[in-house]
């Protein structure tokens, strides 16, 4: 595997791409974890957990998952090549944030789902190098997108 020092901004620059991995393996969104989800957050709201008021009121005809619990589980669908083992030097990375999350598709519950990204832009700055990825999940068997994420990384 080639390696590129954080510092290096000219070769950090091969790793930019519009092209994105290859789908993760899927992943089953069961009720059990919406459930789980739901206790943890606090967001009990119907269309998440009451299966019989779904089955006859929801336009899904089931549960739907969180958006922030499809989210939380980016780090469960692996998607290849990971770009932090790919740089090296740095001692500490930090969640710095998103610059974009949209939720465009529900996600009923026993579906399949699968992630991909890509690197969008690398800055390097004097303390610290910025590494924004894009990420791209969607139930297995469908086009549309269920989300669409753009964290920002920092290397220090």
């Amino acid at each position: 595997m080639q390696t590129i020092d954080f510092k290096d901004q000219a070769n950090l620059n091969s790793l930019v791409t519009e092209a994105f991995t290859e789908w993760s393996e899927p992943l089953k969104v069961t009720q059990e974890m919406i459930n789980t989800f739901a206790n943890l957050s606090g967001d009990d709201l119907w269309i998440h957990v009451d299966e019989e008021r779904c089955a006859t009121e929801s336009p899904f005809k089931s549960t739907i998952a969180h958006g922030f619990l499809i989210m939380c589980l980016l780090s469960k669908m692996p998607t290849g090549e990971d770009v932090t083992k790919t740089i090296t030097g740095w001692r500490n990375i930090m969640n710095y944030g998103s610059d974009k999350l949209r939720f465009l598709n529900a996600v009923p519950v026993n579906s399949e789902i699968h992630a991909r990204n890509r690197v969008m832009k690398i800055e390097v700055e004097e303390h610290k190098t910025k590494v924004l990825l894009e990420t791209q999940v969607k139930v297995a068997g469908q086009e549309k997108l269920a989300l669409l994420y753009q964290l920002t990384l920092v290397l220090m």
